[in-house]
């Protein structure tokens, strides 16, 4: 095969998170947003060492598995990769994509227990929280809030009738919309925010809803540029007015749910991701309330929380039931049967690093003498402590900082480690230190299983081996799923071995834990944590600027007279980040 190249075949299968694997008479390509059984015809763009990637083009034949999906969006969102399977081959698929996965991390092993796959409770209308942009689907078009365009930047899809949410998204993303298209209508300066030009005012709106509870949290996010003008009619209107008005027609909504909290909150960023430089209340609260195994958690816009209620409930029900293994496990030791009623009197201690806002460290507290949660966001660490005294847990702490940074200043030390890591997974140097605790028992739940698979190699390789593994259903309709992994420590077999070798203490001391990450997974960071693409050279030149290694020709134009565009300092923090996460460079 060669690039630019046409093709046609049908798709084998489809491994993580959405590659189909297109069978053509010219080899193996891979391709996005293919689904099994599809004869698709696409375009080559990558064809190198006899491995061949392409671009759907058009679906020449819909799989002999497909129905019709139940979302009318789907194809053009591009939230959704499964929708038009069944739930059943939805997660076949997934579970399929994890085994092969861990198959290969664990090929060093050989036995152990996979379990499947757990399906989430409802494959519609799940998710608890949901980030619209505002934007065009069309350029200069009309206003538009939704999801982005399946393989755009800019474009934005309109979702009003969404079906991984539930009526009452639907109602507000609607209300939104037809509120700021009317300010529109009338004359009103009021713009979405352009990715290119930094120039306009709208960015996103987020809604979060609890599952159980019904409580309902709304923040509009904007940027500070002035909106202040004048309606056809002669009218004047402020920002203030117009975020009231805003907020008047959002109460009026015939809800199932009931809000408790409208937001305004300020983004001057120019990275395409929702945070806060400044957030105003305009009604009620903050937060809102959910509850889950009997526990209730505050939770803020901006706190890290399962976005799947009743799905959470299954994944922390499957954690409880491994650790209940590795408790019993321990009282049979003891001469018991069953697990301790009286466990928390023998010490042990628990550490829940990645804790987010505590939920899994509230889920053992009743069973472990002390559980300490680490998270890098302060904001989750404050509701984790909150929650922790709402729950009435007093055996709960939690620390803010870096994973990295923070275990080394930890004097407890811990008898079982949970691992719950962001989607990239463990840093190199964070996962080093982790592993010389040398516990028994490690927990590792992953919403990423490439990464998991990345970090498992490296535990077996350290004395570690797989016990349990199981997925879990999270995201119906959607190409992620989480994985739970019990493993422990492997036993000595009691014979000495010494091997004698000479170290150089210059070159062990420049090589101790240093990281290492292709171009596509420095790309990859970047577009996960900012939505924001970056090029080879950019990464490359900064590279350079770091001491790195790099090609001769890395910043040659490719023709004569041509300028080499510089790496924009924005970008060169975000690849710098990406440098410092793989621990290629140390942080600053």
């Amino acid at each position: 095969m060669k690039k630019g190249q046409i093709i046609e075949g049908v798709v084998e299968r489809v491994d993580f998170p959405n590659k189909g694997l297109v069978a053509a008479e010219e080899g193996i390509c891979v391709v996005k947003n293919a689904l099994p059984g599809q004869r698709v015809r696409c375009s080559v763009s990558k064809a190198r060492k006899g491995k061949a990637e392409g671009r759907l083009l058009e679906v020449v034949t819909p799989s002999p598995l497909e129905i019709e999906s139940p979302c009318p969006h789907f194809g053009s969102c591009g939230g959704c990769v499964f929708l038009s399977l069944p739930y059943e081959e939805q997660l076949r698929i997934k579970e399929g994509q994890v085994k092969r996965l861990l198959e290969g991390a664990l090929a060093k092993q050989g036995n152990y227990r996979f379990e499947g796959i757990k399906p989430s409770p409802s494959p519609y209308g799940y998710r608890n929280k949901m980030e619209f942009t505002f934007g065009d689907e069309i350029k200069n078009g009309p206003l538009s809030l939704g999801m982005h365009k399946r393989g755009s930047f800019y474009d934005i899809v309109s979702v009003m009738d969404c079906r991984i949410v539930d009526e009452d998204y639907r109602r507000i993303l609607r209300c939104a919309r037809e509120y700021f298209v009317s300010l529109q209508e009338r004359g009103i300066a009021v713009t979405f925010y352009h990715r290119l030009s930094h120039i306009g005012y709208l960015r996103h709106l987020l809604v979060r809803k609890a599952a159980k509870t019904g409580e309902i949290l709304i923040a509009l996010v904007t940027t500070t540029q002035d909106v202040r003008g004048s309606a056809r009619d002669g009218a004047q209107m402020t920002e203030e007015e117009m975020l009231s008005g805003l907020k008047e027609e959002l109460l009026r909504l015939p809800l199932d749910g009931k809000i408790t909290g409208i937001l305004h909150t300020k983004n001057d960023s120019l990275a395409d991701i929702v945070q806060s430089d400044e957030t105003e209340i305009l009604y009620g609260q903050d937060y809102f309330y959910e509850e889950l195994l009997g526990l209730k958690f505050k939770i803020s816009q901006f706190s890290f929380f399962q976005t799947n209620s009743l799905g959470a409930e299954v994944l922390y029900q499957t954690a409880r039931e491994y650790i209940a293994e590795y408790m019993t496990d321990m009282s049979e030791n003891n001469g018991e049967h069953g697990i301790n009623k009286d466990y928390s009197i023998d010490g042990k201690v628990v550490f829940d690093l990645y804790s987010g806002t505590g939920t899994i460290a509230q889920l053992m507290a009743p069973v472990a003498k002390k559980v300490i949660g680490v998270e890098i966001v302060e904001e989750a660490v404050e509701a984790a402590r909150e929650n922790a005294h709402l729950n009435g847990l007093h055996n709960c702490e939690f620390i803010a900082g870096d994973v990295l940074k923070v275990i080394d200043s930890i004097k407890e030390k811990p008898d079982m480690i949970i691992l719950d890591p962001p989607r990239e997974g463990i840093h190199p140097k964070a996962l080093d230190k982790i592993i010389r605790y040398g516990v028994e028992h490690i927990l590792y739940i992953s919403c990423k299983p490439t990464s998991l698979a990345r970090d498992l190699e490296v535990l077996l390789d350290r004395g570690y081996s797989v016990e349990r593994a199981v997925c879990v259903d999270m995201f119906p309709g959607t190409g992620n799923v989480e994985t739970c992994v019990l493993l422990s420590r492997k036993k000595s077999s009691g014979k000495s071995t010494k091997i004698e070798i000479e170290i150089d203490l210059n070159e062990a001391d420049r090589r101790e834990c240093i990281g290492t990450a292709t171009y596509q997974e420095i790309k990859d960071y970047v577009w996960e944590h900012y939505q924001t693409k970056v090029s080879h050279l950019y990464i490359a030149q900064i590279k350079k600027k770091c001491g790195l290694d790099v090609g001769e020709s890395f910043n040659k134009p490719k023709t004569e007279g041509n300028k080499v565009p510089n790496c924009p300092p924005e970008k060169e923090r975000m690849i710098r980040e990406a440098l410092e996460y793989f621990g290629m460079i140390n942080k600053e």
